[in-house]
């Protein structure tokens, strides 16, 4: 069948790199890709938001299945459109419709749904501008830090946590005044939950559902967690401490629910989810649902699943996910972000990047690449990501450190310590 992926990052590099390896895939299209994809796939010069140009060339190039990558394309409803659209209906599109990407979508809807189905999250409220008053005394009975969000997407910068009081009544103001756009309209503040964070995927055909490999993503642009949010700069696979003991916890009182409210719901749901969670004294809570893959998480999981992807699609779409059994591979992975200097904040683009072809114990996932004059250059602030296995992360993390040291461009920068708070 022919093939279509959505998106142009690392995550979209990954799912092009596991998809091309089935023998169900004949011919791959990703739209509009990167460098990295352009290797083994054909890009396509498409914007993933642009619905009716997205399906002329679904139509024109005879695709059977589209996995959307990135989040904005289904919280805008692409897999609405696809379904009332009769030339379109039958592509199997990955990914839940508009009102379940409405859990990523809207802050305020996943903890609405949290409460409405018994999912153990932090308390919170959600305030309007018309509300800021009320949002300040809500904040002065909370103990510091203050978590302040902004309810619709934000492209990763929505969440401030903020030690300060006034500070933080300040930030409610701003936030509710514009300075994330339509995104912070709405603002949910929430108390703080300390603890260690890590990632569970899900794979659901909205009543069946796989728990695919858990993952950590390192979020800070500095080394021990500090600076700036990014992307991300690096992720581990499995979580060393994501033990059965967790792993049973977090299946009967967060993914068995879920699954279960989107039914009870309704919701039309055939895709990934992505549960983040935070272990606090052994005991693990929700901080956020994504409707599709994490990115750099993408680049650890999708490497150590050994059932051939498009059968597992194949089978979410169809509604026979409890048909396949998930073969996945023992041995850790880890990847590390190569990114462009002053990233997350204004950097330059166009810097050739040499090496590439030396890598030879890790796998090369472009994320903000192209290909100009002949070289490959960079074309975003998260470039590269290098994944490695091991028989343990710090042995692939190893590999992954040696790798980054045969790759070059300007003012490149990468974590050094990427799993540090595991051991």
């Amino acid at each position: 069948m022919n093939i279509l992926i959505l998106g142009s990052g690392g995550r979209e590099h990954t799912f092009a790199y596991k998809i091309a390896q089935s023998s169900k895939c004949s011919k791959l299209y990703v739209a509009p890709g990167n460098a990295g994809t352009a290797e083994i796939a054909e890009n396509l010069h498409l914007n993933p938001i642009d619905f009716p140009a997205v399906g002329k060339a679904a139509l024109d190039k005879d695709i059977s299945m589209i996995v959307v990558g990135p989040e904005d394309p289904l919280v805008k409803g692409i897999v609405d459109f696809f379904a009332n659209d009769e030339q379109l209906k039958d592509i199997q599109i990955i990914g839940p419709s508009s009102r379940g990407a409405l859990l990523e979508g809207s802050k305020e809807r996943a903890k609405e749904f949290m409460a409405m189905h018994k999912i153990p999250t932090a308390a919170y409220e959600s305030f309007s501008f018309e509300s800021l008053g009320a949002g300040k005394k809500f904040l002065e009975t909370l103990e510091p830090p203050y978590v302040l969000k902004a309810d619709g997407l934000a492209a990763g910068k929505g969440v401030l946590i903020i030690d300060d009081l006034e500070e933080a009544k300040k930030e409610l103001e701003n936030m509710l005044s514009g300075k994330f756009g339509a995104a912070s309209e709405k603002v949910v503040i929430e108390e703080f939950l300390d603890g260690i964070e890590l990632s569970v995927f899900v794979l659901t055909d909205g009543k069946n559902y796989k728990i695919l490999p858990t993952a950590k993503d390192y979020k800070r642009i500095g080394e021990g967690d500090t600076g700036l949010n990014t992307g991300g700069m690096g992720a581990v696979s499995p979580v060393p401490f994501a033990d059965e003991e967790l792993m049973a916890k977090i299946e009967d009182r967060i993914v068995k629910p879920t699954v279960e409210g989107l039914k009870e719901e309704e919701i039309d749901y055939k895709g990934f989810i992505f549960i983040g969670l935070i272990k606090v004294k052994g005991e693990p809570f929700v901080i956020e649902y994504n409707v599709r893959m994490g990115d750099p998480e993408t680049e650890v999981v999708l490497p150590r699943i050994k059932t051939d992807l498009v059968e597992l699609l194949e089978n979410t779409w169809n509604g026979t996910l409890d048909k396949i059994s998930l073969d996945i591979d023992e041995r850790a992975a880890t990847t590390v972000m190569m990114v462009s200097g002053g990233y997350p904040e204004s950097y330059e683009k166009g810097k050739v990047i040499s090496g590439i072809n030396d890598i030879e114990d890790s796998i090369v996932f472009h994320a903000g690449t192209k290909k100009e004059n002949g070289n490959i250059v960079t074309s975003g602030g998260r470039v590269i990501a290098l994944t490695s296995f091991g028989e343990d992360y710090n042995k692939a993390l190893k590999k992954s450190y040696q790798s980054a040291e045969k790759l070059q461009f300007d003012k490149m920068y990468f974590r050094k310590d990427i799993g540090f708070d595991l051991s």
